[in-house]
């Protein structure tokens, strides 16, 4: 997000938080969902809508009254202007100081588990793909040789200037991603034949065509003729492949690329939970 939790409770001055506590039946979002509200701003969401216009207001009568804590049962149904279906049970609570440092911790924590996506190389693509992840649930790293090409990222991602990116994916932690999209393809194929060695890599992507892909193939079984054929099926090439979509515009390979990962890191996870600490996930490999 562009402006993180700890930011907002540390400016926002009185702050109330809106938990979606109990979920019965449809819902536009998922049990823990939280909103906070402060007079004139928010952070979050618990779904929007009629749902989330009642919260708001609910949170900022309660900052007038100087009200700590209250419970609202909500029929996400015709009484509120909402289909869902269901119903849910918000929880309103003044955050103190206390409160304030425990969230900012948590938020850290998160941060910590999220899913490391490794984007190696800074150009158009790569910078897309930046301004895409950096919205989602992960961490992304961006590494690039060429610190003039970092200097053009335009949104707040870990950037790291390399000489030696292959030391990047070594030193990587377990289930991190690798998005290989370089301006050598000498270098995409190190780099993929490091990741691949990697065999705890959630993902391994190389942007390129087809013919890429041949090509890559060949030089691996050149190089670990004895690993080869064990290695090749972990690695996407292309990257976001959607047949159907001819638009070769940076920023739509990196929302289909941003859609590939999604579907495989939070596959089989239950809704909102992802990160290393989640239940283990089958990760399909796509050949």
């Amino acid at each position: 997000m562009a402006e993180g939790l700890a930011l907002f409770l540390q400016e926002a001055g009185a702050v109330i938080k809106v938990c979606l506590s109990e979920v019965r039946g449809s819902s536009p979002r998922e049990a823990g969902a939280s909103l906070y509200v402060a007079e004139k701003r928010m952070h979050g969401t618990i779904g929007g809508g009629q749902l989330e216009y009642i919260a708001i207001d609910e949170a900022r009568r309660m900052i007038g009254r100087g009200e700590a804590e209250k419970r609202l049962a909500v029929p996400l149904g015709p009484e509120i202007g909402q289909c869902c279906g269901g119903a849910v049970t918000l929880s309103f609570a003044l955050m103190d100081a206390a409160r304030k440092d425990a969230e900012i911790a948590a938020e850290r924590n998160a941060l910590d588990t999220l899913p490391r996506v490794y984007v190696f190389g800074a150009g158009h693509v790569g910078r897309a793909l930046a301004r895409t992840l950096h919205l989602l649930p992960v961490r992304p790293v961006l590494v690039d040789s060429r610190a003039e090409e970092l200097a053009l990222v335009d949104v707040p991602v870990e950037q790291r200037l390399s000489a030696l990116p292959e030391a990047e994916i070594r030193a990587a932690p377990p289930a991190s991603v690798f998005l290989i999209l370089t301006h050598d393809h000498a270098l995409d194929f190190l780099l993929a034949r490091e990741a691949l060695a990697r065999t705890d890599a959630a993902y391994v992507g190389m942007i390129g065509s087809k013919s890429k892909r041949a090509t890559f193939s060949h030089w691996l079984k050149r190089e670990v003729p004895d690993r080869a054929e064990a290695l090749l099926p972990a690695l996407v090439c292309p990257i976001g492949r959607h047949d159907h979509v001819r638009d070769k515009r940076p920023e739509v390979i990196a929302a289909m690329v941003a859609a590939e990962l999604l579907g495989v890191l939070l596959r089989d996870l239950p809704s909102g939970q992802s990160g290393p600490d989640a239940p283990a996930a089958q990760v399909d490999r796509m050949s």
